[in-house]
């Protein structure tokens, strides 16, 4: 192939494969706080009530096709993401919560399930980039909230919420 005509090869290729790209965005897009921590320290553990709590999200979420699970750099929140991960045997990428839209971007090119686990502060604002209604703030008591967004065929997003249990919050 001649150089005069790798300009146009590289076009053609990239319009091929821009309909996969468009074709990548999950469909279906979960999202939790961290199980309840222990109050020692600045980058806390998981309580045993936290533990059971990461389990149970694991049996509710364990046959949902997940393929993707991120969480943030602490020590709690990777320890709810890593109970779903070891049944499903999947790897839990760190993101940085500062930068939620780069998370955002990051997902949108996958395909597959994804479950993302973040704080009570940064949640909402996952939930709205993705393109779903949060609801109310999450309370400092609140564990049990788990979004489900769905994508639809034209672009619109359903927000499900579920509890995970045992419940401790009021209900948004």
């Amino acid at each position: 192939m001649s150089f005069s005509r790798l300009p146009g090869a590289c076009a053609f290729i990239l319009a091929m494969l821009a309909p996969c790209a468009a074709l990548a965005d999950p469909a279906m897009i979960y999202l939790v706080r961290h199980g309840e921590k222990v109050d020692e320290g600045k980058d806390p553990d998981l309580a045993p009530q936290g533990r059971q709590r990461a389990q149970n999200i694991a049996a509710m979420l364990g046959k949902t096709g997940v393929a993707h699970i991120f969480s943030t750099p602490t020590k709690r929140t990777r320890q709810t993401a890593q109970a779903l991960a070891q049944q499903n045997g999947l790897q839990v990428e760190l993101y940085d919560p500062r930068a939620p839209q780069a998370l955002v971007a990051k997902v949108k090119a996958l395909a597959g399930t994804v479950l993302v686990v973040g704080h009570s502060n940064t949640l909402p604002e996952l939930v709205r980039l993705f393109g779903g209604q949060p609801g109310a703030d999450i309370a400092d008591n609140e564990y049990d909230r788990l979004y489900q967004l769905i994508r639809g065929a034209n672009g619109a997003v359903t927000t499900v919420l579920f509890t995970s249990l045992p419940p401790t919050g009021a209900a948004p």
